[in-house]
């Protein structure tokens, strides 16, 4: 073995620890992201038909959702945390005029109009989705989430985790883009 193999090979292990290094670092310094991005954003909502959360209200189906206006909709529980942190800037978004429809995962009528009776009360319309079919459907992976749907009833975005005040400019760009 030459004088130069040698060298090299010497140096190979300190080669090889900072490749490791580097990467392992790069993993920290930009985490993967872990979140389950839905695959229906570009497609019809699928078929559904959700009994209201609010005694009288006629169901929510996938039909009613093309009516020509561009809407939002939020999957949320009353059990979830998140879910209660963002409702202050879906009340905001409400407040701006855009529409807004719950679909309310694995939750009790009494326990979803409490929680919004607590937290504000955004939605025009609340479908009562008990065992999550819709929200499964739709591609969602957990609440809460939020869906741009156009006039047509097709999924044009989503938005992953709550509303933050931050977020609300690319909701509304979304929006608009869905128009």
């Amino acid at each position: 073995m030459s004088l130069r193999t040698v060298r090299i090979l010497l140096w190979l292990p300190l080669v090889a620890f900072l490749i490791v290094l580097g990467l392992v670092s790069s993993g920290l310094i930009k985490p993967h992201d872990a979140s389950v991005h839905s695959r229906m954003v570009g497609n019809p909502l699928p078929a559904f038909s959700l009994p209201s959360t609010r005694a009288g209200q006629a169901p929510v189906t996938s039909a009613s959702f093309a009516d020509g206006k561009v809407r939002l909709i939020n999957i949320f529980g009353s059990w979830c945390v998140p879910c209660a942190v963002e409702m202050p800037q879906l009340v905001e978004l409400k407040r701006e005029g855009v529409i807004i429809d719950g679909i309310a995962s694995r939750d009790t009528p009494a326990d979803s109009l409490a929680f919004l009776k607590r937290y504000g009360d955004p939605f025009d319309r609340i479908g009562d989705d008990k065992t999550s079919a819709v929200q499964i459907a739709i591609g969602s992976s957990g609440v809460p989430e939020t869906y741009v749907v156009d006039g047509k009833g097709i999924i044009r975005a989503q938005h992953i985790g709550p509303i933050q005040p931050q977020d609300m400019a690319d909701i509304l760009a979304a929006m608009k883009d869905a128009q």
